[in-house]
């Protein structure tokens, strides 16, 4: 990892968390403090570890581990650790009482039992930083459900947003990766709030509640207008359900072409559609919204999306083209942005595993933030961690 200027440590240079948490959104919270400066150290099962090292996401596997994990667990040390054991238990928590923050995403009572919730720290740290990750909160009827992404997804009712007429999930994991970045917000401001008065404290979120953030327009709107939020039949491409024409994603002669916020008649005049031009009143563009969408789309599909780009453009008109995968990485604009970083770890046998994946996706003094090390393998660190931070007493010789 780089400093954003070589005279200055990174914002959480000297803090150590302590990592309990499994898969993505606790990890990918502590990843965050971990890019930005900060010693993490994850705690895992031994022999198993956390069950991202042997979840793939699309199957992809680097070495002994996931692609997947290595991208949320690089720059991190590992100490594998059976909490049912009283000895390493007691290892542990003598790790716990000298770390500055702790990061677990069980559902809820495990730590309690383990003898390893907030309260139980702070009783022996008391400037600790506690963060949790559950699934749908400590209380109410779905706090026992399994906090997983689809299921939060499903139960805040974000799929129906993308029905086209059936709901539809985003496939990618939102809920954990926007959880994961409001408990590392959390966990940052309650760091600052310990610097300035000596307190630490506990900062909790769950999948549920970043599902219900991401639509804090829809249920203002919702809960102070009811009427509003009645949904209105799609057109054909729409992309938003409470969005009017021309808001969707379009075909053209070679690809697909994207069109946000925009007045219909503009769009009539520079695709050359009379029929749109004439549509001046605004709620029409709600009423006939698939037959504006139907129109665009036979228009659209006439040429390719370069081509209408640069007639789009020149008007300033919002809009985009779609990539798929390849096209994205590919691009210049994606070579611009600068987001990629390869790192290398050695397996036990020694042989090298390269993984190229993201950085942290903010810069500070303008320079960009990268990651030094890879994820570790399962216990790399048990030993070195152990003589550091929790040395055994020397034995007596009699």
């Amino acid at each position: 990892m780089t400093a954003a200027r070589a005279d200055l440590p990174l914002p959480l240079e000297g803090f150590l968390v302590l990592d309990f948490s499994q898969f993505l959104a606790g990890p990918v919270a502590a990843l965050r403090l971990a890019d930005l400066g900060a010693r993490v150290i994850k705690i895992e099962r031994p022999g198993f570890g956390d069950i991202g090292r042997g979840l793939a996401f699309a199957g992809a596997r680097a070495g002994t581990d996931t692609v997947s994990f290595h991208a949320m667990n690089r720059g991190k040390q590992s100490v594998a650790a059976d909490l049912k054991d009283p000895e390493q238990l007691a290892f542990v928590r003598e790790l716990v009482e000298q770390a500055d923050v702790v990061v677990e995403n069980f559902r809820p009572g495990v730590m309690k039992r383990l003898g390893l919730d907030y309260e139980s720290v702070k009783e022996v740290n008391p400037g600790v930083v506690y963060g949790s990750i559950t699934g749908y909160g400590h209380d109410g009827p779905w706090r026992d459900r399994p906090g997983q992404d689809l299921l939060a997804q499903s139960i805040s009712g974000l799929p129906w947003l993308q029905a086209n007429p059936e709901p539809s999930p985003f496939g990618i994991s939102i809920a954990d990766h926007l959880a994961s970045c409001h408990l590392a917000h959390g966990i940052t401001a309650l760091l600052l709030r310990r610097l300035r008065t000596g307190i630490g404290g506990q900062v909790e979120t769950s999948l549920l509640e970043a599902m219900l953030d991401l639509q804090f327009e829809l249920l203002s709107v919702r809960l102070t207008e009811p009427a509003a939020v009645t949904p209105r039949p799609r057109g054909p491409h729409s992309a938003h359900t409470y969005l009017p024409a021309p808001y969707g994603v379009y075909p053209t002669a070679d690809g697909y072409l994207s069109i946000a916020m925009n007045p219909v008649p503009q769009l009539g005049t520079l695709l050359e559609i009379p029929e749109l031009v004439e549509m001046t009143e605004p709620e029409s563009w709600w009423e006939q919204r698939g037959h504006i969408e139907t129109l665009l789309a036979d228009r659209l599909r006439t040429r390719g999306t370069a081509e209408w780009l640069t007639v789009l453009d020149a008007a300033d008109v919002w809009c985009a083209p779609l990539h798929n995968l390849d096209e994205l990485v590919e691009h210049e604009g994606f070579r611009a942005i600068d987001m990629v970083q390869t790192v290398r770890r050695d397996e036990v046998d020694g042989t090298p595993t390269d993984v190229t994946t993201t950085r942290l996706p903010i810069r500070i003094d303008g320079e960009r933030l990268w990651g030094g090390n890879a994820a570790p393998t399962l216990g790399a660190d048990t030993e070195s961690v152990r003589a550091e931070l929790a040395p055994r007493p020397a034995e007596v010789v009699s």
